[in-house]
């Protein structure tokens, strides 16, 4: 089984839809048995919370199976525990880069994969949380399709 972690800054937004929209997308094609997904933030800011309630909203909009969730902040463990870490924009690809050792290279953005996407922006922000979640399908049907 390899382990997957999504990564935002916070975790409240980015990389839990990333992470429900995998594992539903997973399951539906029978490889769900394939792959543990996690999620984590790069900041200490949103720690032990849940889904911020727009990205709720998006995602349960969509038929989205959401988890339990607690925001939680990466360690170095998680690094070596994992087999792929996708971030949601170079904000967190620097931070990751900075916070953990990345001896393994197994750091990427989350368009690795779906070069017409530059970065998932942070809806937090930007209140565009279809548009986010639209990208992270993309992405997720891309990242999927090549490991």
């Amino acid at each position: 089984m390899k382990t997957i972690i999504f990564v935002c800054h916070g975790s409240i937004c980015r990389s839990p839809a990333a992470a429900f929209i995998a594992k539903q997308y997973l399951k539906e094609q029978g490889r769900d048995k394939e792959f543990n997904i996690l999620i984590r933030a790069t900041s200490s800011e949103e720690i032990g919370n849940d889904v911020y309630p727009p990205m709720k909203r998006e995602l349960y909009r969509r038929g989205i199976t959401m988890y339990p969730h607690a925001a939680t902040r990466i360690r170095q463990i998680d690094y070596e525990n994992a087999d792929y870490i996708f971030c949601m924009d170079d904000e967190n690809y620097y931070s990751l880069l900075r916070q953990l050792d990345n001896h393994k290279g197994i750091i990427y953005r989350i368009n690795k994969y779906t070069p017409s996407i530059y970065e998932i922006e942070d809806p937090w922000y930007t209140g565009r949380y279809e548009k986010v979640c639209d990208e992270i399908t993309d992405c997720i049907h891309d990242i999927f399709a090549n490991i």
